[in-house]
């Protein structure tokens, strides 16, 4: 697609730590171009350059700077395909107007994540419940409609076990390391987080817990039926700047060996990946096999900031299996999966 054909895109919430990452992942984007910024009443009206405190690595974009912030409503001027990075305080009405205009919204908020008719997409996994799109439109009479990535935790957790849900997945237990970019700006005080664990993030637990089971569930008709798997989260903050680490120990249906599980991630392939989908990492879960791997540091950043790393197989003696597993918070966990999320959606004709 050359660059004067590319599709126009907008974002919600642009001036806000996610809305700075969806900007980010964007820039010299092959398919997209963000040509709208959505912000508050006390941002819209002024350049992108003067209300945004830009908190990432680099420079802000220069054309997006030159961007007149608009208010989070829809009209005319809006994009038809906007990514939503607005405060769950706001969100639920201002992405339901959006999608009731014909607007398809592609959203990292939580408020529509576990409802029935809403996809909640890790496209490697379950692409084809964006299908519920078309319910959506049936039930709600919206002309556009949302789609949802789920918490960032959740796509770590997910990619981890999505090469073993063939084997059926019986019982999950799973213990986050996650980093404190995953509590926005400014996040967690200095005097809490440096040297220090913090075992509690509100609500986490409950989000990756009922997400797994939606993401890992199967279409049926106009609704998910979840996981029929018992799935258990402790989640901690820890002093990481990106990237979440999940140790897993799961339960599955058949008797297997080693082995067969690696081959199972060495072989692991998807939808994305088959369609050659601009931010579709070439292997979206990638085995390490050194010992002390993955590691945020080091890993984290793979292939763009999409690949979910996996390492440490064993045996467990109370589930079956054990392994840890890694992936980025703000990109592979917010940012970079709404847009391989909006990437399924034009390939599979809703932005025609």
């Amino acid at each position: 697609m050359s660059s004067n054909s590319k599709i126009p895109v907008g974002v919600l919430g642009a001036t806000g730590m996610v809305g700075q990452s969806f900007v980010k992942f964007l820039e010299n984007h092959p398919w997209f171009e963000m040509v709208w910024a959505g912000a508050s009443d006390r941002s819209a009206g002024k350049l992108y350059s003067e209300a945004t405190q830009w908190r990432l690595d680099g420079a802000m974009p220069a054309r997006v700077a030159a961007l007149t912030v608009q208010p989070c409503e829809p009209s005319p001027q809006a994009p038809k395909l906007v990514f939503s990075a607005m405060d769950a305080s706001v969100a639920t009405e201002i992405e339901r107007a959006f999608a009731d205009a014909g607007h398809l919204v592609v959203s990292n908020s939580k408020n529509h994540r576990m409802e029935s008719d809403v996809p909640l997409l890790v496209p490697e996994i379950n692409w084809d419940h964006l299908s519920l799109i078309r319910i959506q439109r049936e039930r709600r009479g919206w002309k556009g409609g949302i789609a949802t990535n789920p918490n960032c935790s959740t796509v770590a957790l997910t990619m981890g076990l999505a090469p073993l849900a063939q084997f059926g997945i019986a019982k999950v237990l799973a213990t986050t390391m996650q980093a404190i970019s995953g509590a926005g700006y400014p996040g967690v005080p200095s005097m809490d987080i440096m040297a220090n664990v913090i075992p509690f993030i509100g609500g986490e637990e409950g989000k990756m817990e009922i997400e797994t089971q939606k993401i890992l569930g199967r279409l049926a008709g106009d609704h998910i039926e979840p996981l029929p798997a018992v799935v258990s989260a402790h989640c901690n903050r820890v002093p990481v700047v990106d990237g979440h680490l999940v140790a897993v120990s799961v339960s599955l249906e058949k008797r297997l060996t080693r082995e067969e599980l690696l081959a199972a991630y060495e072989n692991f392939t998807a939808e994305p990946q088959r369609l050659g989908l601009p931010s579709a990492p070439p292997k979206p879960v990638l085995y390490l096999h050194e010992d002390n791997r993955p590691q945020p540091r080091r890993d984290a950043l793979r292939d763009n900031g999409m690949t979910v790393t996996v390492g440490r197989l064993r045996e467990c003696p109370v589930l079956d299996w054990k392994f840890v597993c890694l992936g980025h918070n703000t990109i592979r966990g917010a940012a970079g999966a709404a847009v391989l999320n909006a990437e399924l959606l034009k390939a599979q004709g809703f932005l025609d």
